[in-house]
């Protein structure tokens, strides 16, 4: 069974996360929207199929990636993520809640050893397509 099949997105805390867009769009090229960019690619395995990787600050306050201290958050693209929890729970990872649903994939939260709040997302990319407005291709 696969398990990870790629980043899905990178989130961090900044002191000013609209300045911080802006920076990123000024002097590296993010096409940003009110939550970051979205990296567009295509899929190895099916190359009609497209791919997107999320990059989002936050305001060094929020909430978001709580239980964790840390200042980022990295969200994993994974294939069956019902499988996937029922397998980390036999293991004994901490789940820190229940899997959502939502028209453009299915999402957990979970903590590493180290506290780090990790993010898995089954994504259906046809749908997220259909929302992305930042692009950075």
């Amino acid at each position: 069974m696969k398990k990870v099949t790629g980043i899905g997105g990178i989130f961090f805390k900044c002191r000013d996360p609209q300045k911080m867009k802006e920076w990123y769009a000024d002097h590296l090229g993010l096409q940003t929207d009110a939550y970051g960019t979205n990296f567009e690619w295509r899929q190895a395995e099916h190359s009609e199929k497209k791919g997107f990787t999320q990059w989002s600050t936050s305001s060094e306050n929020s909430q978001h990636y709580h239980p964790s201290q840390k200042e980022f958050m990295i969200n994993y693209r994974v294939e069956d993520i019902t499988r996937l929890v029922e397998e980390l729970r036999k293991d004994g990872v901490t789940i820190l809640d229940e899997i959502e649903a939502f028209e453009y994939g299915k999402f957990v939260h979970l903590l590493d050893p180290e506290g780090n709040k990790i993010e898995l997302w089954e994504p259906n990319d046809t749908e997220y397509d259909k929302i992305v407005e930042g692009r950075t291709k």
